[in-house]
């Protein structure tokens, strides 16, 4: 193989680490709330989710990698050098925020580093402003749609429930978490994994193996769901806990109203093809569910602390990879 090629290769084993710390970092997503209403174990709650994430290919198109992969930055700027810095800014943010147990958002990570990459080459006319406006967008839309979603389904829940005994009703709904988990969890693999499809691809579009049109390959699309099913198999324990209890303590029943909500926006998102953030769903789902009991069962500080890092996601991951675009130029 020639340098360029070596350099594709390389790249996309990148963007594939990149996949498989997005499910690290987002298992919490998926297990978090199963986990601490102990319906699963953490042990199997990472199979059943990773199993999930792995499948979800089966149920969603690719809406959402044609997003990324077309709609963020101008396609015809992308080379492997501003890939390299997208990814690095993406990378570094993850793997800080996870051993911070911040549960930032991996996808807005991504997007961060694609614009601050996409500025560093070509200044900001190499951003398509309408694709971005849609993931900034979603950035307050994802979590008030699961906080509200969340809301109201505890609220029908109730009622439906009120003249049941508690026991049952709990009995009822560990068996029905299980659906809401995997749920979650396909909507997870369908929106997250989606993301480094699209990078993936037009890189192979820079490099004219994608025939004239941006296209993604079947075996991209295997390949970032097994990465990010992997990367969910070893888990991201400091966010569960964060994600499971620090925000508010959840019962069987609003871990199910938790992820159904969460579930039924990210499904809209991946079919509307926004990427949207698996993390602020959640959240938002989870602060939905402690809100419907009394609003002192939510720890707002810790809400709080986690909106800050929303906040600081793009802008943060944009300018580590416009800094990475940089270096890149300096040592090559």
């Amino acid at each position: 193989m020639d340098g360029v090629t070596y350099a594709l290769v390389a790249l996309i084993a990148v963007a594939l680490l990149f996949d498989f710390l997005n499910g690290l970092h987002d298992a919490a997503n998926s297990i978090a709330t199963i986990v601490s209403t102990r319906v699963l174990s953490p042990r199997y709650a990472v199979f059943w989710a990773g199993f999930f994430n792995f499948i979800a290919f089966f149920f969603f198109g690719l809406h959402v990698a044609n997003t990324v992969g077309s709609g963020i930055v101008d396609q015809h700027i992308i080379d492997d050098r501003l890939v390299f810095a997208a990814l690095s800014g993406a990378i570094v943010w993850n793997v800080l925020t996870w051993l911070l147990g911040i549960p930032s958002s991996s996808s807005h990570a991504l997007i961060g580093g694609l614009v601050g990459a996409g500025i560093a080459k070509a200044g900001t006319g190499a951003v398509l402003w309408t694709g971005l406006d849609k993931t900034v967008a979603a950035i307050v839309l994802s979590p008030l749609a699961g906080f509200f979603l969340a809301l109201l389904l505890v609220l029908i829940v109730s009622w439906i429930c009120v003249r049941r005994a508690p026991v049952a009703v709990d009995s009822a709904f560990r068996l029905l978490q299980f659906v809401s988990a995997s749920l979650y969890s396909l909507g997870h693999g369908g929106n997250d994994a989606q993301k480094t499809m699209g990078v993936i691809a037009v890189l192979l579009y820079a490099h004219g193996l994608s025939g004239p049109n941006f296209a993604v390959p079947f075996w991209v699309v295997l390949a970032c769901q097994s990465a990010m099913a992997l990367g969910t198999f070893l888990g991201g324990w400091r966010i569960v806990h964060t994600m499971g209890s620090k925000i508010t303590r959840l019962t069987p029943m609003q871990g199910f109203c938790a992820e159904t909500g969460g579930a039924l926006t990210l499904f809209a998102a991946t079919a509307l093809g926004v990427p949207v953030s698996t993390t602020h769903t959640i959240t938002g789902a989870i602060v939905g569910v402690g809100a419907a009991r009394r609003t002192s069962a939510v720890r707002w500080s810790v809400a709080q602390n986690i909106v800050v890092a929303w906040v600081l996601t793009l802008p943060a991951s944009g300018a580590t990879a416009a800094l990475a675009f940089w270096l890149a130029g300096v040592f090559t």
